[in-house]
């Protein structure tokens, strides 16, 4: 096959998923159709192929399409294989330093978050928080703060019941209307914060980091012993330059 050989059937796949990466939300297929100049029954089948290998998700309720978990899966290469740690090792250190507390950077993939920077404070715990670990999103303070920057209909994507929810300490949502209060709370707030559900005795928390749309990159948090005594909202307050130079440093807003 020659090197500039153009297959459309790959061509549409990759503007597809680029469109709906661009979207504040699900949208139809008839939409997508319009917008991408696509024919329709083209658009059908290759959101069909696609949900079967986990890129999209149908929403049969609202009938329309959003990213599945496996595009977490690509975000979550994509953040690995860059200089997104590179980039947030300093400014997570400065945040430990400030604190006194241990910090770190996360990224989502799928109903998980992946640890790509850690820098423990001295005489801290260590944490269960460290580099290439992986814990559900829904019970930690990153994890949280970067699914309330998503669209409300990706999350219901994401945690479509019951089953979608792992426990560690006894604590935290166990249900799709749970974890609705806990990001309404969030967003509320402006940070996220989780208390003894990873780790009993610990508690963390977030902020995201965004880019120029307001999509979740990343997300920074402090961890600390619940006996501390430091104020959430002044915690978040410390965090949210560092969330924000590296969202800058990325090229977002």
């Amino acid at each position: 096959m020659p090197d500039n050989a153009y297959v459309p059937a790959a061509d549409q796949t990759l503007r597809i998923l680029a469109h709906l990466a661009r979207q504040p939300g699900p949208v139809a297929a008839s939409s997508l159709s319009v917008a991408l100049g696509i024919p329709r029954s083209s658009v059908y089948f290759l959101l069909t192929t696609m949900a079967a290998h986990g890129f999209v998700v149908h929403l049969p309720a609202e009938r329309r399409w959003g990213l599945g978990a496996a595009a977490f899966e690509l975000a979550g290469g994509f953040a690995r294989q860059q200089p997104l740690a590179r980039l947030g090792r300093q400014l997570v250190a400065a945040l430990a330093d400030r604190t006194g507390e241990s910090a770190h950077l996360a990224v989502m993939t799928g109903r998980d978050v992946l640890y790509l920077v850690e820098e423990r404070a001295p005489r801290r715990p260590a944490l269960v928080s460290e580099v290439g670990v992986r814990l559900p999103a829904h019970l930690t303070a990153t994890g949280r703060a970067m699914l309330a920057a998503l669209p409300r209909e990706q999350v219901r994507a994401l945690y479509p019941d019951a089953a979608s929810f792992a426990d560690r300490t006894g604590r935290g949502p166990s249900s799709p209307g749970e974890l609705r209060d806990v990001l309404r709370r969030v967003r509320s707030d402006g940070y996220a914060s989780e208390d003894g559900e990873v780790t009993l005795g610990l508690r963390s928390i977030g902020v995201a980091v965004t880019d120029h749309t307001g999509w979740p990159i990343a997300a920074i948090a402090v961890t600390y012993p619940d006996d501390a005594s430091l104020s959430p909202a002044a915690t978040a307050a410390a965090i949210a330059p560092a969330a924000s130079e590296l969202g800058r440093r990325l090229g977002g807003r």
